[in-house]
């Protein structure tokens, strides 16, 4: 039997700066974590912003903690919502991505650039990246699904580091696609 792993849904949400923050929530506020993510030290926010793009608009939660860059991830489906057309990218890779506008309760700020369709990839660390016979950045297969509707996906990237929890990311419109896998698995 194949080695497996989790497969997560990643639904639409924003990064801040703290900067950002200041402006969103005001001087000095801190994010309250709503529940831990399977990524170590990362969690999701009860606090939420609204996404303003040329067509639409969007509610979203921030994942914490602060980063040193603004970043929203939608799927396609969202991005037509908003009116944009986001490249698909590995998160930090913004350079020449849309931008929009982000609101909350005290403020609000104009990204020049930071939407992305995230690229699906699968987070390894080192153990089991070496398990797995993949190096970080290596584009890999990976199958999963079940109940008759097994579906591969190609272009998965592989991101090993040593804060990494074994964990897949897909957004929901590739979630929905897979008939909201669980379990995933490299194909060779």
């Amino acid at each position: 039997m194949e080695k497996t792993f989790i497969v997560e849904t990643s639904a639409r949400h924003i990064h801040v700066t703290r900067e950002a923050l200041d402006v969103l929530y005001g001087k000095d506020y801190k994010l309250t974590p709503k529940k831990n993510l399977s990524q170590p030290g990362q969690f999701a926010c009860e606090e939420k912003v609204t996404v303003i793009g040329p067509k639409g608009e969007l509610k979203m939660s921030i994942l914490g903690p602060e980063r040193p860059y603004n970043q929203v991830e939608v799927s396609k489906s969202d991005a037509r919502t908003l009116g944009l057309d986001p490249a698909i990218r590995e998160s930090g890779d913004l350079a020449g991505t849309p931008g929009c506008k982000v609101v909350g309760p005290k403020g609000e700020i104009e990204m020049k650039e930071g939407v992305i369709v995230a690229l699906r990839h699968v987070h390894f660390p080192p153990k089991d990246a070496e398990e797995f016979g993949v190096k970080d950045k290596e584009i890999i297969k990976v199958a999963c699904g079940g109940e008759g509707r097994t579906l591969i996906f190609d272009d998965v990237l592989a991101r090993v580091s040593e804060t990494a929890g074994l964990a897949m990311h897909i957004d929901t419109d590739e979630s929905n696609a897979a008939y909201g896998a669980s379990v995933g698995y490299i194909v060779r």
